[in-house]
């Protein structure tokens, strides 16, 4: 599968200001970025940067006083391996490799230990993985309503789960909670996406079951197939699409996606989907 991204960002800067950025689509096995351009309009030099752990790619500037427009744009490949969820299980905490315990714990925004009880009352007896973290998004998508403006950045899971209302970052952050809370390695998965009405960058999460990390998206808002990931992280604080010290604003950041191949248009379904390194 092959797309078409672009991300343009605008910033009008009042006193010197390091932003990093974390837009540039990753490089693993089961993604490939054919082409890409990065560029800022005021010419001023960056610092790239690929973190080797996750293949989070930041770029680093200081940006003097004035107006500097952004943009990047990159075509993309996906290679996603696709199991069949029925036969995709949990692995038992005591099989797990090393790598992934970090996923397991909670985090700033995902308090798995508060809701654990929760958790193990409503999903425990699904014996299956994949059909578990299913189960979790299922739940996630009837109870909790998708809605603009009712959570910011310092909200995290246990609050999306008392006030049942949240944004793709949101849902991410309580499908993680509630994997973690059931013994089920999660991430948090910053993305573009197909056919997001009104287009932005995209907030999914991974579960990590059988022998891989496969994707999951509570909010149903985009096909499965059609995510490209651009960071990873425990939650939405590692994989920040920007963050600046200095002083800044502008108008809202504009993302376009595209299919790029001819292949016919995907549709929401349930899939087991991975399109990480292993």
């Amino acid at each position: 599968m092959k797309f078409s991204v672009s991300c343009s960002l605008q910033y009008d800067v009042v006193a010197d200001t390091t932003l990093i950025l974390n837009v540039e689509a990753q490089r693993n096995a089961g993604q490939n970025v054919l082409a890409e351009r990065f560029s800022i309009s005021s010419g001023v030099p960056t610092d790239a940067h690929v973190v080797p752990e996750t293949g989070n790619r930041y770029r680093r500037m200081v940006l003097p006083a004035g107006q500097h427009q952004i943009s990047y744009t990159a075509d993309i490949e996906t290679m996603p391996f696709v199991g069949e969820p029925g036969q995709i299980a949990q692995v038992p905490v005591a099989e797990l490799p090393f790598d992934v315990f970090g996923h397991l714990s909670p985090s700033r925004y995902c308090q798995s230990d508060k809701l654990g009880r929760f958790a193990w009352r409503t999903f425990g007896d699904i014996a299956n993985g994949h059909e578990k973290v299913t189960a979790i998004c299922n739940w996630i998508f009837e109870n909790v309503d998708y809605l603009e403006g009712s959570s910011d950045v310092s909200t995290s899971a246990y609050d999306t789960f008392t006030l049942r209302a949240g944004v793709c970052r949101d849902f991410a952050h309580l499908g993680i909670t509630f994997a973690r809370a059931l013994g089920i390695p999660a991430r948090f998965v910053s993305a573009y996406a197909l056919d997001l009405i009104p287009q932005d960058f995209h907030a999914v999460f991974e579960a990590y079951l059988g022998d891989r990390w496969y994707l999951f998206d509570a909010t149903r808002l985009c096909p499965i197939d059609g995510i490209m990931r651009i960071g990873i992280g425990r939650d939405a604080a590692d994989s920040a699409f920007a963050s600046y010290f200095g002083q800044l604003s502008g108008p809202p950041k504009l993302i376009t996606v595209m299919r790029i191949d001819d292949q016919p248009p995907s549709a929401w379904t349930v899939q087991a989907v991975s399109i990480s390194a292993n």
